[in-house]
């Protein structure tokens, strides 16, 4: 319990000194809005994911058998959608890998773009979600989501990938002593596991109690958030700004 405590406490106030620095706390807020924004494309999209890949190419598996409540095209626009971000993720990867900080601020910022689409679009559309308005979330989400999970990829942090749980889940099993294991990062793990539950759960509660678009505007907020924070905490470029070894 001890060892839990101290690692949650490190993720959230990471020491001076951490070769992560402000990067796990930031990328838990990216988690939250991962399931912010599923929660968006699986309840007012359609059944339908824009972040969690593994789900999508099992609905369009089950959408090609002719499961009712499925859509091919929804599925395939999403996994399209999706690697676009993720091949545009990997460029600023590439150009801006010698500094994670500017890194992290160039590609929220980017993705703050493209959700302010998100919002102007169910604006325009005065809330509803036709065909049009559903398609477009659909790919603006789906390359904001592609690029957030290739970036988080390149800053390296462990178990903090922003939008898969699997092997974060499996690490706290595992890795536990009751497994015999070390049981390293519990905290880190822990709270990225919450920070997505908690997306989910207040993107959930939204939908049911206001509108699609106060949902975007949260995850509009907390992207340009984390864009300003990365900014100006890797201002003169401190150490954890270098790429992990």
């Amino acid at each position: 319990m001890r060892k839990l405590l101290t690692d949650t406490a490190w993720t959230l106030v990471p020491p001076r000194g951490d070769r992560h620095g402000p990067l796990p706390p930031l990328l838990l807020v990216l988690t939250v809005v991962t399931g912010l924004i599923d929660a968006v494309s699986y309840l007012a999209l359609g059944r339908v994911f824009v972040a969690n890949m593994t789900g999508n190419v099992v609905f369009l598996g089950f959408a090609l058998a002719g499961a009712p409540g499925l859509s091919v095209a929804a599925a395939v626009v999403s996994l399209l959608s999706f690697l676009a971000g993720a091949l545009a993720g990997g460029r600023f990867g590439t150009r801006l890998a010698a500094h994670r900080g500017r890194l992290l601020s160039a590609t929220t910022a980017l993705q703050a773009l493209l959700v302010a689409g998100t919002v102007i679009a169910v604006a325009v559309a005065h809330g509803e979600v036709s065909s049009p308005v559903r398609y477009t979330l659909i790919v603006l989400l789906g390359l904001a989501m592609g690029m957030q999970n290739a970036v988080a990829r390149r800053l390296g942090v462990p178990d903090l990938t922003t939008t898969v749980l699997t092997l974060t889940l499996t690490g706290l099993a595992a890795d536990s002593p009751l497994a015999g294991g070390a049981a390293p990062r519990p905290g880190r793990r822990v709270l990225s596991v919450l920070a997505m539950f908690l997306g989910a759960l207040v993107g959930a509660l939204l939908l049911a109690h206001a509108e699609l678009v106060h949902i975007l505007l949260l995850a509009l907020v907390l992207l340009v958030v984390t864009s300003v924070t990365a900014w100006r905490l890797s201002a003169g470029a401190p150490a954890w700004t270098r790429p992990p070894a």
